[in-house]
């Protein structure tokens, strides 16, 4: 998943992002609300994370000008003020949550995970596709009941995946939704991330559940692997 955060605080900045990074998003961050504008507009983003209070223009500007523009990215919203006059205008601007500060980084990523399944249709924190069941929430993944360890990255890449099931997800598609910019375009960090998803999550003997289409990328089928 790809995300924009826009906060101008450079300790929230940090923390923030390098626990998001840690949870296997591929995060753009900026401090003003002009360049964030722009950061929105210029890409796909599953989820923006806008502080109100901003340099340049205020994040329910920024709001604003995306819902007007038909951009339909998930939003969740930081502010230090709760009260509920606050809450309606950012609710009623088309901001789909909202977090007052000072927050957990626990209940942040977890708003991020809901905003972000239900970008994909899906309201379910749990992801059953056969005998694969991905737990969304505490991140866990079983295998015909049986606990599979992945790391962070592993995890992104099959939830990633796993909400776009049975559809055909390119290269690109997923170097943008789980990297940072600034990789090697020429890197083989996508076979190496699928092949090592596949040795961990393939039951011995039958096909692997990530099918590749050659020229195309890879689907996670829906039918009995």
């Amino acid at each position: 998943m790809r995300l924009l955060l826009v906060e101008d605080s450079p300790r929230l900045q940090r923390s923030v992002g390098d626990g998001l990074r840690h949870a296997g998003y591929a995060v753009d961050v900026s401090g003003s609300g002009t360049e964030g504008l722009w950061y929105a507009r210029a890409n796909d983003y599953d989820v923006l994370i806008l502080d109100i209070m901003l340099p340049g223009l205020d994040g329910l500007t920024i709001l604003q000008r995306l819902r007007e523009a038909g951009n339909q990215s998930s939003v969740l919203l930081l502010t230090a003020k709760d009260t509920i006059e606050d809450r309606v205008k950012g609710l009623g601007t088309g901001a789909d949550d909202y977090l007052v500060k000072p927050f957990a980084f626990e209940e942040l990523l977890a708003r991020v995970q809901a905003l972000a399944r239900r970008r994909h249709g899906n309201r379910n924190p749990v992801i059953t596709i056969g005998d694969l069941r991905i737990e969304t929430v505490g991140r866990r993944v079983t295998r015909a009941g049986h606990p599979i360890d992945l790391t962070a990255r592993e995890y992104a890449l099959l939830e990633f995946l796993a909400l776009r099931a049975g559809q055909v997800v390119s290269r690109t598609q997923i170097e943008s939704g789980l990297y940072d910019e600034g990789r090697d375009p020429m890197s083989n960090v996508i076979d190496a991330a699928v092949y090592s998803l596949r040795r961990k999550i393939d039951l011995p003997g039958s096909s692997s559940r990530i099918q590749t289409r050659r020229g195309m990328g890879y689907v996670l089928t829906l039918g009995d692997a």
